[in-house]
């Protein structure tokens, strides 16, 4: 799998195991994992084992890469080998044979065709094997790799081809019909990607060489330095691809883990050292080496369609399913928290209460500062971020382009630029020396929390404004080219934008790296565990705001092409490395000392790779650069009194002076065949867990009128249907014996459907079938339980005498409306939208918590912290709380509470539908609108219990709640 990390093995890899029995073992998946890491940590047997979904272990054969087995002569060949080798001569033939005028366009689009083939096709097929298995369900219902002798294979010529195929490629230890069918299928998928990766490049080169030649006027020595550095790309190219394969093998070459697994541990090194899914990026080389070679604009252009094709492949498919595959949350911790610890006070808050003064642990994560997600107009440092952009922009448009507010600009953004580096840098390390940041705060009574919320708002804005000045500056010192095709123009903006788009995505990877507290140097201000992790764009790079973070402004340099902006670029730079060098150095080596890693993964491989006289040479140039930061430190320490004592007073003046002055289509499928089907044979019944008595209370408010204030009058035995928020619904259904076996239900809102013959909307994952293994999904069969369940016609209680079929289902999670509402289910027909039968309208409610209700408990005095009223309330508000909470989890073990204090698994944080879940619960409750991240800080019921409660005493004065009358409540209520 071109750049996916994932497990592969050394150059023995993929030799078979032949399994005592004929077939391969199974076990448990976790046995099944622990086995093979245990048969491939094995020394003895240069073998590779791997394991299937469902826990069967089998020995992994070896195979041959893609280039080997179609045009080494010493690999056996097949006919899907002379196919692919056709289709190849095809587009050869093509470009010697078409006419110069027709080349380029022909294989414009026949590029294009095969590159969406792969990043579209190979997508989509592995999009939907990671989610529902598709293509082995496929495999499984057509019964392919199944022996035609026993009766359930229809298709003999096809298997005895396979079989034929298979075994041509893997002649040893291998036999088709015994190997699991997910293997088989993987053979059979690794066909397809030959032939469209193969297809995808040669129709590449093709283009190129079609629109390859030497531009008018070119100098010899400019076409040698062309093709030399051509050259050189393709070759890095070849080294990044060979490099890549002989860690991760053609296991992950061709995506295997899509379809089995291989647990063993793996040492990434090399290339996989030098960027992050080197395949995918620096594997792209080539392309631009090529692009180089053919001094063509139409393969550049083209290469970079491709390029970005190829992220978003890897964004939309390859991500997902390695986070999903090796990166899984956390187990939920089953310890449960002491009632020994302290709990917050329930009147620590900034209104009645003062803050805590001081806090050594870190601080909340829950109110971030970075993202659009996280902008927030009630808060001063957002307003004045957006603000200042917008008066700078403003004024960049508005003023004119002359000399003067050239310079004007360009000061504007040096000014920013010295107070980005330089004072910012003096605050961090007088914080780092003296914590002098949090002495003022304290000083004053605060807190270091609002020490740390000042400092954020402060580094915000001063980073924000840079980069602004920065590119106001740009803009006032850009100027159209004349002529795009003159010169290097087209190339010189090409570059630039792609060195701001590096600039981009360093920062972003920055960000994910470190988190919130990390991108505002949370250490310099909180105690930190002193262990550093270099994960993310940190396994490349020791420090990417410096290297591959300061690209951006130099690709406004080349775009620009102005001695002003390089200039600006320039002292960026050098100030960057100076703040690093005097400012965040000293404080890592302070607080990390011999953890701190001195060559960063691109070091290590390029020093690999050098002879040893260069490896000499850059040695003794890391001392002298040493020795020379070392003097310039010694320099500015001996010059800080005099600094500081100048500083100190132009601070006094200045305060002198101051105090003198005051949509989506959706396709409706109508079956034709729907003759000899009555509706009439179907149905549906639901059960579902009742809705607490504080929802059934609510249907009578005193908000009625005269007449409606007394209770029902029923006139049968029915009762209304009112189900608990997230809990699961079991459905059952009853069909006449000739039903499809692809009928489904599915969940619908009542308000939703205008017809009750079709539907006509959809139901976006809410749906079961009715019969497991129909559909090419597994989350088709999620939830059935019973299927097809003959129930004798003497059975029956309506008095037909026809046997039919029953089953059961069960709808939970994601298959879940979660919102409240009145709800139906609908039974279809065969695959189609045709109603059969329609449930009997139920609710979802959710009770609103009433604190009258709560009894007061004596015994909680001595066992929580706060007044007898208080821990009663926050008990109350712990129960209720505790489960639709474990509802909102979908009451899965390894996520849900059993306890109020039992923590959060660790798919809560990854995953934010359950956060908001819970806080849509809070709100219709309790009246309180938390952010999702609010859940997720707190990590339990009990936390989250307590929030609510103090918060309804902090919004208690501003209430107008009816239950306590109409004025507002007193605070002896809580």
């Amino acid at each position: 799998m071109p750049g996916s990390e994932t497990p592969g093995t050394d150059a023995t890899l993929r030799e078979r195991r032949p399994q005592p029995d004929g077939h391969a073992a199974s076990a448990s998946p976790d046995d099944a994992a622990a086995r093979v890491r245990e048969l491939n940590d094995e020394a003895k047997e240069k073998k590779t084992y791997g394991r299937t979904l469902d826990g069967t272990i089998f020995t992994v054969p070896r195979t041959e890469d893609m280039v080997s087995q179609l045009l080494s002569p010493t690999q056996p060949k097949n006919l899907s080998d002379l196919i692919i080798l056709a289709v190849l001569g095809v587009h050869l033939l093509a470009l010697w044979l078409l006419p110069s005028a027709v080349r380029i366009p022909f294989f414009a689009v026949v590029f294009l065709f095969w590159r969406a083939g792969y990043n579209a096709g190979i997508g989509w097929l592995l999009k939907e094997q990671s989610e529902h298995l598709r293509l082995v369900n496929w495999a499984r219902k057509s019964r392919i790799f199944e022996n035609p002798s026993e009766g359930k294979n229809s298709h003999p010529r096809l298997y005895a081809l396979l079989k034929r195929e298979m075994e041509t490629k893997i002649a040893e230890d291998y036999k088709f019909e015994d190997a699991p069918i997910e293997y088989n299928t993987w053979l059979v998928f690794r066909r397809v990607v030959d032939l469209i990766l193969m297809c995808d490049f040669v129709s590449y080169c093709c283009f190129a060489a079609a629109c390859g030649g030497r531009p008018e006027g070119e100098g010899v020595a400019m076409t040698i330095g062309r093709w030399v550095a051509g050259w050189a790309l393709v070759l890095f190219n070849l080294w990044v691809k060979l490099d890549a394969h002989r860690v991760v093998k053609d296991y992950a070459w061709y995506w295997g883990d899509f379809f089995y697994l291989i647990d063993q541990e793996l040492t990434f090194d090399g290339v996989f050292e030098m960027a992050p899914h080197p395949m995918y990026s620096v594997g792209y080389a080539g392309f631009y080496g090529i692009s180089l070679m053919a001094a063509s604009y139409k393969v550049l252009f083209i290469s970079i369609i491709a390029h970005a094709a190829q992220f978003a492949f890897l964004s939309l498919v390859e991500n997902p399913h390695i986070e999903k595959t090796y990166n899984p949350p956390p187990p939920k911790k089953r310890t449960l928290t002491g009632e020994s610890e302290p709990r917050p006070n329930i009147d620590a808050g900034h209104v009645n209460g003062a803050p805590p003064l001081a806090s050594s642990s870190q601080p909340s994560p829950v109110h971030n500062l970075m993202g659009w997600q996280n902008i927030d107009l009630h808060r001063v440092t957002d307003i004045s971020v957006i603000l200042f952009q917008f008066y700078t922009f403003a004024v960049t448009l508005l003023s004119p382009e002359t000399p003067f507010y050239q310079a004007l600009f360009v000061a504007h953004a040096v000014a920013w630029r010295l107070w980005f580096s330089l004072g910012i840098g003096i605050i961090l390390n007088e914080q780092s020396n003296k914590k002098r940041w949090t002495r003022h705060f304290i000083k004053y009574g605060e807190s270091t929390e609002e020490a740390w919320r000042q400092w954020k708002g402060l580094y915000h804005l001063s980073c924000t404004m840079c980069a602004a000045s920065f590119i106001a500056a740009a803009w006032k010192m850009y100027a159209l080219p004349p002529d795009w095709e003159y010169g290097l123009a087209l190339l010189r903006h090409v570059l630039g934008a792609a060195m701001i788009a590096l600039k981009l995505w360093s920062s972003i990877s920055i960000y994910e790296s470190l988190g919130e507290f990390g991108w505002f140097f949370g250490d310099f201000f909180f105690d930190n565990a002193s262990k550093l992790n270099y994960s993310g764009i940190y396994r490349f790079f020791n420090q990417p705001d410096h290297s591959v973070g300061l690209a951006g402004i130099w690709g406004a340099v080349i775009i620009t092409w102005s001695k002003s902006i390089f200039f600006l670029a320039l002292l960026s730079h050098i100030l960057t490395l100076v703040h690093i060098q005097l400012v965040e150095r000293p404080h890592m080596q302070k607080l990390y000392g011999q953890s701190l890693r001195q060559d960063s993964g691109i070091s290590k491989t390029l020093k690999r790779s050098l002879p040893a006289p260069l490896s000499q040479w850059h040695g003794n140039m890391d001392r002298v650069l040493g020795d020379t930061v070392e003097f310039v430190e010694d320099f500015i320490d001996a010059a800080r009194p005099k600094l500081a004592a100048g500083v100190d007073h132009i601070v006094k003046d200045a305060t002198n002076l101051f105090k003198s002055y005051p949509a989506r289509i959706s396709i409706t499928r109508v079956a034709p065949d729907l003759a000899g089907l009555d509706p009439k044979d179907y149905s549906i019944e639901v059960d579902g867990e009742p809705s607490s008595a504080l929802a059934e209370r609510e249907r009578q408010t005193g908000r009625e009128g005269e007449d409606a204030r007394g209770p029902v009058r029923k006139y049968a035995e029915f009762k209304t249907l009112s189900f608990e928020y997230g809990a699961p619904i079991k459905v059952r259904w009853t069909a006449p014996l000739n039903h499809g076996k692809k009928d489904w239900v599915g969940l619908y809102m009542v308000s939703d459907n205008p017809s009750r013959e079709v539907t006509r909307v959809a139901s976006q994952g809410r749906w079961v079938a009715t019969n497991s293994g129909e559909y090419d999904s597994v989350r088709a069969d999620s939830g059935v339980l019973v299927s097809d369940k003959l129930v004798p016609g003497a059975e029956r209680k309506d008095g037909e005498k026809k046997d039919f079929y029953s089953g059961e289902m069960v709808f939970s999670g994601d298959k879940l409306w979660w919102t409240t509402g009145v709800f139906e289910f609908r039974y279809h027909h065969d695959g189609k939208h045709n109603v059969m039968a329609i449930s009997l309208p139920f609710e979802i409610r959710i009770g609103r918590f009433d604190e009258d209700d709560v009894e007061i408990n004596p015994s909680l005095s001595s066992e929580m912290n706060g007044s007898l009223v208080e821990t009663s309330l926050r008990s109350a508000v712990e129960q209720t709380l505790l489960p639709i909470v474990r509802n909102c989890f979908d009451r899965d073990p390894e996520v849900a509470p059993e306890s109020v204090d039992e923590g959060f698994g660790g798919l809560v944080e990854r995953d934010g539908k359950f956060s908001k879940r819970v806080v849509f619960a809070v709100h219709q409750m309790f009246g309180i609108e938390f952010a999702p991240e609010v859940v997720q800080a707190d990590g339990c019921v009990r936390n989250l219990a307590w929030r609510i409660v103090n918060a309804k005493k902090v919004l208690a004065p501003y209430s107008m709640s009816s239950s306590g009358g109409n004025t507002t409540p007193s605070g002896a209520k809580y």
